[in-house]
């Protein structure tokens, strides 16, 4: 356990921290599922949104000056922010800001990638007066303390620290990659490249960056600056502004074993939900008797906007009509109405009438499952109504022929898919 000096070091670390969190990207990898929405407003675990996550880092941390870059199809990002996260008191220096893009800077141009986001935003962080600047994407899955790496970062004397974890060599050339020395200091650091560079001593693993920075504020500024007067930059962190800066300043890798909160696995968890496989796997991975995820942690608990909705309600109790959820996990609003869901993850608000079979599932809010349908590995997006006696899930080449099936068989259905479009544009 940490001694009381310890955490008061922290806790003035955080209090002079300003976290930006990247949430303007579409997830186009998630296919229709973010044609009205971006990757971080997506719904996630029954009642969340993948960014609530990574809000709840922050808070939870002690880090209560956040900012939320927000760009692509924004509305149901910026209105469940609004409605869940308003609760810090400014009062006290406490906020959640959101930062869309605005053309700040360059009148002609929106926000051109992630460091160009930051840069559009320097006049509100400088305002702020933070020592420290935590950058992280808003669409990832994971519960870390920002605060141990803060103090990692200061320990260290860093220019910049970047959170990283170790992962299959096969699968880091979707991630930027790092070479450290002895002391964890990063000598060498690619971008999604073709040919990973192993781990000393693991050539089967590759150091791969989370995509969470932390800067000392002034030298963020500096660098920001110039990388804006540098003809050829995409104004990235990954492809420009990490690969300048570490072979010139103090760049540190931090290992996220030694933040991450709640894992008492040999892997910590940490989740890149970008594909409707992805998606649909980590979701179901909730249905477990132990998840890898805990989210039933008091001591760190992920907040969120909650509709008062009333509890989730069973009925019939007939030999062949009856209600029943196995393995599964059901949210409030929610009616099994003699019908059978196993292995599933309903949101709020679905009804699931007699004699439907769920299977398999993540059925999102507000979605009506008609009488002897069948429903078998399948993402049923928000407002569906699935038609009686209609099977999905059961033959992929007709399925195609509606909707979406994943490499996985993984089937993905959305309301326009079913001439239902009018109940789109509620995200």
């Amino acid at each position: 356990m940490r001694d009381q000096t310890d955490l008061r070091f922290i806790s003035q670390l955080t209090r002079n921290t300003f976290a930006i969190i990247l949430a303007g990207g579409r997830g186009s990898r998630l296919k229709q599922l973010t044609d009205f929405r971006s990757k971080p407003a997506v719904p996630f675990a029954g009642k969340f949104r993948i960014i609530d996550f990574t809000l709840s880092n922050c808070v939870n941390s002690g880090i209560r000056k956040i900012g939320v870059a927000t760009q692509y199809k924004a509305h149901s990002l910026i209105r469940h922010v609004q409605r869940g996260w308003s609760f810090l008191d400014g009062r006290f220096g406490e906020f959640i800001q959101l930062l869309p893009a605005q053309q700040q800077i360059d009148e002609t141009q929106w926000y051109q990638g992630t460091a160009d986001a930051v840069y559009q935003n320097l006049n509100f962080l400088r305002h702020n007066s933070p020592r420290h600047i935590l950058i992280v994407a808003g669409d990832h899955i994971y519960k870390m303390d920002y605060g141990r790496m803060l103090a990692f970062h200061a320990r260290h004397h860093a220019d910049m620290s970047v959170a990283c974890i170790d992962v299959p060599i096969a699968e880091a050339r979707e991630f930027g990659v790092m070479n450290v020395d002895d002391e964890g200091r990063v000598i060498d650091f690619v971008e999604k490249p073709a040919s990973p560079p192993p781990m000393p001593g693991n050539p089967g693993r590759a150091l791969a960056s989370m995509g969470v920075y932390i800067f000392n504020a002034d030298f963020l500024y500096e660098q920001l600056g110039r990388d804006a007067l540098t003809r050829g930059s995409s104004r990235d962190f990954g492809k420009d502004i990490i690969p300048h800066i570490v072979p010139r300043y103090r760049v540190f890798a931090h290992r996220f074993a030694d933040s991450c909160v709640g894992s008492d696995h040999q892997q910590p968890y940490w989740r890149d939900v970008g594909t409707i496989d992805a998606y649909w796997e980590a979701n179901m991975e909730m249905t477990k008797v132990t998840p890898d995820l805990n989210l039933y942690d008091r001591e760190w608990p992920i907040w969120t906007y909650q509709e008062q909705l009333p509890p989730a309600k069973f009925v019939f109790d007939d030999e062949d009509r009856r209600g029943m959820a196995v393995d599964s996990m059901v949210s409030g609003g929610s009616i099994i109405s003699g019908a059978t869901v196993k292995r599933s993850l309903l949101f709020s608000s679905v009804n699931v009438h007699s004699w439907a079979r769920v299977e398999d599932s993540v059925i999102l809010p507000n979605v009506d499952i008609g009488r002897h349908a069948v429903i078998r590995r399948c993402v049923i997006d928000k407002n569906v109504r699935i038609p009686e006696g209609l099977c999905i899930g059961l033959d992929p080449e007709e399925d195609r022929k509606r909707f979406f099936v994943s490499p996985g068989g993984v089937t993905l259905v959305t309301a326009e898919m079913l001439g239902q479009g009018a109940a789109a544009p509620t995200t």
